[in-house]
């Protein structure tokens, strides 16, 4: 696999054997090795060395191409005639069906092979190549004779790794079953049947999808609620149910008296959909059985066999770990959430202003957390205002949310000074008594003016800039008072800022969420958020925050938090606001 043009590597520098690489490649099911950007063989499999009748030792550090690639007659094969030569060098994946290796007694082993680049945190590292030998074929013993004839050596690695591909990219329970389906229907059955365990042990028919030409169609009256899964029947879904083993049925199967209300759903399921060939395999978690897939033909001719079911359960076990994995993901995003939401506190009630809040949490649960605001009266009658992001995501970062506003309270409530000093303080105070790592936050006072009006005292601590936009429309970005972010271990002195705010303006306060995109600046984001904030400058503050998210439609990659305080319009009552000083 080496380009003859890529140049010699200085004697003595062949690869070192990485412990890690080996282990990885001993899990694959085929043979495999490692080569790195010269087409040295860096790591080796067990599998692999059996089948080239070579130790890793005599394998590690040689040229892959020269020692292993030979032609159908055992001759040295030019690179020029190398398949794999032109994926190796294009850093790209390619596979074919016949090709031919050279074993340490100068025997050929007829081999199927597959090619993808690899890399190690983020950056290629060179190409796997994995393996498979087809057995002999007495070695298989005759097919039965309606059976369904198999997919090849091939064929069924790449469906295995295929399926590792698709269901663990996601951890959504609902679309990691759509990718199942898609994967086994129709390529190994017309119809597949996903039974799942949930709470206390209750049994859901969670899919029931049939294959109709390249359209699967879902038949939701056969789904919904099972019977409780039997202790000791021996019925084929009940064992798997229980994680015993996958196994084979037919309609003859449930044909005599039920031993279960599982076996008479069963029957139903068979008369309903015309299947003549069933294989059922459980999903097992890492601590619990998850439930059962069945896969079944009724127009596709050909029986299962014994001989499908390693594969049958080969898929199963991935389908079950990433299920248990999605489950466990979204069982913490729901304590994030909870945890989030009970921490996060009721509006108080100020005359004269209107407030308004809103909390989208993140659609990925590992982005759940760091999101908060804040308002409270103050002693003297002024109002505290607060938005912030603890760096982080998850029950960690809910976790420092909580501790840096409630510090935040304390502070602001006992010492009766400006923003910058009681940020100052709680910047003090993060690294030796709390788990915050960094945090980004807006603290500001609003207090009435004798004229009537409401002043704005605030300090920026990394976080994006307050918008306020008047009712006329008119909107721009509070940029002052500005300084660095929470936790830097940095200690200088915070800038305080100050602004009257116009009668009827909104202020609105928000996280990054809001204006951050992939793909797009962060200017952009916050153009995008002001032209539309200008433009509902008019409607009742619950619609303003309401449309202003609907338009601004942030990405969900992040939460979103934002707090938004109207002033009353101008009118003369002779009263001086609550706060005034």
């Amino acid at each position: 696999m080496t380009d003859p043009e890529a140049g010699e590597t200085g004697a003595g520098q062949s690869p070192v054997p990485d412990r890690r690489l080996t282990d990885a490649l001993d899990a694959i099911g085929a043979g495999a090795y490692l080569v790195d950007e010269q087409g040295r063989i860096v790591a080796v499999n067990s599998l692999a060395e059996r089948l080239l009748d070579r130790p890793a030792e005599d394998l590690f550090g040689q040229d892959a191409h020269e020692l292993l690639h030979r032609g159908p007659q055992g001759q040295p094969l030019p690179t020029t005639q190398c398949a794999m030569r032109q994926p190796f060098h294009g850093g790209y994946p390619a596979q074919a069906e016949e090709d031919y290796l050279a074993r340490a007694d100068g025997s050929l082993l007829r081999v199927s092979w597959l090619v993808a680049p690899y890399a190690i945190d983020g950056t290629w590292a060179g190409t796997l190549v994995v393996f498979h030998a087809p057995e002999p074929a007495h070695s298989a013993g005759p097919r039965p004779e309606h059976a369904a004839e198999p997919l090849s050596d091939f064929e069924r690695l790449a469906l295995l790794a295929e399926t590792t591909t698709q269901l663990t990219s996601t951890f959504d329970i609902d679309e990691a079953l759509r990718r199942l389906v898609r994967l086994v229907v129709p390529r190994l059955a017309d119809w597949a049947v996903i039974d799942l365990i949930a709470e206390r042990d209750e049994v859901w028919r969670t899919a029931v999808v049939q294959a109709d030409g390249d359209t699967l169609v879902h038949h939701e009256d056969l789904e919904g609620p099972m019977p409780p899964v039997p202790e000791d029947s021996p019925m084929p879904l009940s064992r798997a149910l229980r994680g015993v083993a996958s196994t084979l049925a037919g309609p003859e199967t449930y044909q005599g008296p039920p031993d279960s209300g599982i076996a008479v759903e069963q029957r139903r399921l068979f008369d309903a959909t015309g299947i003549h060939s069933a294989a059922m395999a459980p999903l097992r978690g890492t601590r619990e059985v998850l439930g059962a897939i069945t896969l079944g033909r009724a127009k596709r001719p050909g029986a299962f066999t014994v001989a499908d079911l390693p594969l049958i359960d080969d898929i199963a076990r991935r389908a079950g770990v990433a299920l248990d994995n999605a489950r466990l993901y979204q069982r913490q995003r729901a304590v994030a959430e909870t945890m989030q939401n009970h921490l996060l506190p009721q509006m108080p009630s100020v005359p004269g202003l209107q407030m308004t809040v809103r909390y989208l949490p993140a659609p990925d649960a590992s982005q759940v957390g760091g999101d908060w605001y804040d308002a409270f009266t103050l002693p003297d009658g002024a109002t505290a205002l607060a938005i912030g992001d603890v760096v982080g995501h998850d029950l960690e970062a809910a976790a420092g949310m909580a501790q840096l506003r409630n510090m935040l309270r304390a502070y602001a409530w006992s010492q009766q000074e400006p923003p910058s000093r009681i940020v100052n303080r709680l910047d003090e105070a993060i690294m030796p008594i709390t788990d915050v790592a960094m945090a980004t936050l807006i603290f500001a006072r609003m207090t009435g003016t004798d004229a009537g009006q409401w002043r704005l005292t605030w300090t920026n601590a990394g976080h994006p800039p307050p918008l306020l936009i008047d009712h006329n429309g008119l909107a721009h970005y509070l940029t002052d008072g500005h300084g660095l972010l929470l936790g830097t271990g940095v200690h200088t002195e915070r800038p305080d800022a100050t602004t009257q705010l116009p009668p009827g303006s909104t202020l609105l306060l928000y996280t990054d969420g809001l204006i951050e995109a992939p793909g797009q600046s962060l200017d952009e984001g916050l153009n995008r958020l002001r032209q539309h904030a200008a433009a509902l400058a008019h409607r009742p503050l619950p619609s303003f925050t309401d449309q202003l998210l609907r338009r601004v439609q942030p990405p969900g990659i992040d939460d979103v938090a934002l707090l938004a305080v109207r002033t009353p319009p101008w009118q003369h009552t002779g009263r001086t606001p609550t706060g005034s000083r």
